[in-house]
């Protein structure tokens, strides 16, 4: 149940359009639900803004279904997060085609319609095309929460004229994502450029010595340039969620 929903229904109750006890009845899933596998977190929106999102990794399909079945009947917009390719069909039989949207290179699935954007703009940036994944996944979610979002892909330090040319949308965003692998060093040279915080997002592109993305990860954390905070290795949900709180 969102805030709005809340203060509905207490107006209503207040006119007298509806009884305590349906008041009750309406509030009896706050603040968490019970089913069996799982323990959802209904409250989340009231607390944080967003509701719950699912990460689909160690669950079945149907367990993932069953969550978001329940998840949308309390919200508008509810997230899933590293998908498989089937979990969607077992979503679209418990809840509906026409509420579910797949995004399979972000790896995700919406349940409910995506927001309008409020005003602001998150620029999302990558070092290279196999970056995408992970910057999808940022994008949407920062999309989900209804940011507008404009991707700047492809442009790492290999080839730094490319972002160079991209200096003046980069300037216009109030929060950048940078997403990037091997080296990690795109994220110093965004931010060296820009007076906006930067996520950085190590992520496990490139060849042995990467470590899958550690390499990237301890060079994000050293950067020398000011205002690069860093989330984990891949994590472009926390990344995306992170420069949605930020972009006011």
């Amino acid at each position: 149940m969102e805030r709005r929903d809340v203060e509905s229904l207490l107006r209503r109750l207040k006119a007298g359009e509806i009884s305590v006890g349906e008041t009750v009845e309406a509030l009896r899933s706050l603040p968490f639900e019970e089913l069996g596998y799982a323990t959802l977190d209904t409250h989340r929106t009231l607390r944080r803004g967003y509701p719950e999102a699912v990460y689909c990794g160690g669950k079945t399909d149907e367990q993932v279904a069953g969550i978001l079945e329940r998840l949308s009947k309390n919200h508008r917009t509810v997230l899933a997060t590293r998908a498989r390719a089937s979990t969607a069909g077992a979503v679209k039989a418990r809840v509906g085609d026409g509420k579910v949207r797949e995004f399979p290179e972000a790896r995700m699935i919406v349940v409910g319609s995506m927001p309008n954007p409020r005003k602001g703009r998150i620029a999302v940036v990558t070092a290279g095309t196999s970056d995408l994944g992970v910057a999808e996944e940022a994008a949407i979610t920062a999309e989900a929460m209804g940011h507008r979002v404009d991707r700047v892909y492809d442009v790492g330090v290999a080839g730094v004229h490319r972002l160079l040319d991209k200096r003046k949308r980069l300037e216009r965003a109030s929060v950048i994502v940078v997403v990037a692998g091997m080296e990690g060093a795109l994220p110093s040279v965004v931010s060296g450029l820009v007076d906006t915080p930067v996520i950085a997002v190590p992520t496990s592109v490139g060849y042995g010595a990467s470590f899958d993305g550690l390499a990237a990860l301890l060079a994000m954390m050293n950067a020398c340039s000011p205002g690069v905070a860093v989330v984990n290795i891949d994590n472009g949900f926390g990344a995306g969620y992170m420069a949605a709180m930020l972009d006011r």
